[in-house]
């Protein structure tokens, strides 16, 4: 199916963290690389995902959601940042599917939602920048979440702890791996209302 056709669908207009990997992507270890992602658009049919590393029409995804659980999934169309999955699943959990996506509709229209603490984790709304090296060399990069303190990054290039490199405009410094990514330590705290301009900037980075 095409995005368009997808568009045209009955679906919820929805964010939820996961994670996947390509049948056909391997670290030097030889295991699967796991990669951060978002949904953006979902039906108990298929689903558009915003990811750092773009599969190819046809390629097999294994992807996992808090919210939904794991899926087997196929590529059908792609976008400059995301694509479209075809999800593999029995009818009674499409049926199970669809009564999650009517709860998570009506919690987004919740108003009584509690604003943020000031230094807690969010998911800014732009999800794609670039890390920059002191070699002067860029990557582009998605964007888990973010504090003040720093930032979660899942990305193609997998640069060592201890790295130290710029995401958009914020200087910091890989402080640990986890499956689908690499945490990064601002060097100076930020302030959050110019956090978001800031990560998503033409990136500086200042040598080390």
């Amino acid at each position: 199916m095409s995005v368009a056709e997808f568009l045209r669908q009955r679906a919820v207009e929805v964010s939820v963290s996961g994670s996947y990997s390509l049948h056909r992507w391997y670290d030097c270890e030889g295991k699967l690389r796991n990669f951060a992602c978002r949904t953006k658009r979902v039906s108990p049919f298929r689903m558009i995902v915003d990811v750092p590393v773009v599969g190819k029409i046809g390629e097999r995804v294994t992807s996992y959601f808090q919210d939904f659980g794991e899926f087997q999934c196929t590529i059908s169309a792609t976008l400059k940042s995301g694509f479209l999955m075809e999800l593999d699943m029995t009818r009674a959990r499409r049926a199970w599917m669809s009564e999650k996506l009517t709860w998570l509709e009506k919690k987004q229209k919740d108003d009584s939602i509690e604003e943020l603490r000031r230094d807690a984790r969010f998911v800014p709304q732009a999800s794609h920048t670039v890390l920059a090296l002191a070699d002067g060399s860029t990557h582009p990069c998605f964007i888990i979440d973010v504090s003040t303190a720093g930032v979660a990054i899942s990305c193609e290039y997998d640069p060592p702890v201890g790295t130290p490199l710029a995401v958009g405009a914020c200087v910091g410094r890989v402080i640990r791996k986890f499956d689908n990514g690499f945490a990064v330590k601002f060097a100076e705290r930020q302030q959050r209302d110019d956090l978001v301009r800031l990560l998503v900037r033409q990136p500086l980075l200042q040598s080390a």
